[in-house]
């Protein structure tokens, strides 16, 4: 029975987004998809509840190169801006994020207020130009099956599956699979299959 409710609320989603993702059509001819998605997420993160969560997963199913996968859930007020990005199943993406050219795999938790742009090079540092006037290098940032983000975090590189990065660090370079990082820049803290050492 839950399931079916699930299918009939999002076939119900799916309707309410067209004229969304008409309005999408029209900008990305005009702006480009990033900015026409930008946009886009931007007015649908602000809608509460399990209403906006089923729009915004009905609209990026079908905006997103790599998808969003339905049973995905991405909370209010998170933005989204490369079309490139790609959320597979049972992906939670807490609420007030930022996601960049990512993709997130399956079963990957994402905290509240975490960041995850195009790579660490997203604006050249030529100091004879304005930062603003110059070309990035965006590259996609994966994160791994089964890994945990916490709130606060910057990650500029790929993170492991079944790896764990705390609260607030940044992730500057690739962190492996099945460990604990934290810091700034980020550091392995231990592997997650190792108890905590005990205290004295």
């Amino acid at each position: 029975m839950k399931q079916a409710l699930k299918a009939v609320a999002n076939a119900v989603a799916t309707v309410l987004v067209l004229p969304l993702l008409a309005s999408y059509l029209v900008r990305a001819a005009v702006l480009g998809r990033d900015r026409a998605l930008e946009g886009s997420t931007q007015a649908l993160s602000l809608i509460p509840g399990l209403p906006g969560q089923f729009l915004r997963r009905a609209f990026l199913a079908r905006v997103l190169d790599g998808g969003c996968a339905f049973s995905a859930t991405i909370e209010f007020g998170t933005i989204f801006s490369q079309a490139g990005a790609c959320i597979e199943e049972n992906v939670y993406v807490g609420p007030r994020c930022h996601l960049g050219l990512v993709h997130l795999e399956r079963d990957v938790l994402v905290a509240a207020a975490v960041h995850i742009p195009s790579g660490p090079q997203t604006h050249g540092t030529d100091p004879s130009r304005p930062i603003r006037e110059q070309e990035g290098n965006r590259r996609l940032v994966r994160v791994g099956a089964g890994s945990w983000i916490g709130s606060n975090a910057v990650v500029l590189a790929d993170v492991g599956r079944d790896t764990v990065v705390a609260a607030g660090a940044v992730v500057t370079h690739p962190i492996p699979d099945g460990v604990i990082a934290a810091g700034v820049p980020a550091r392995i803290v231990r592997q997650r299959d190792r108890p905590l050492a005990a205290s004295v």
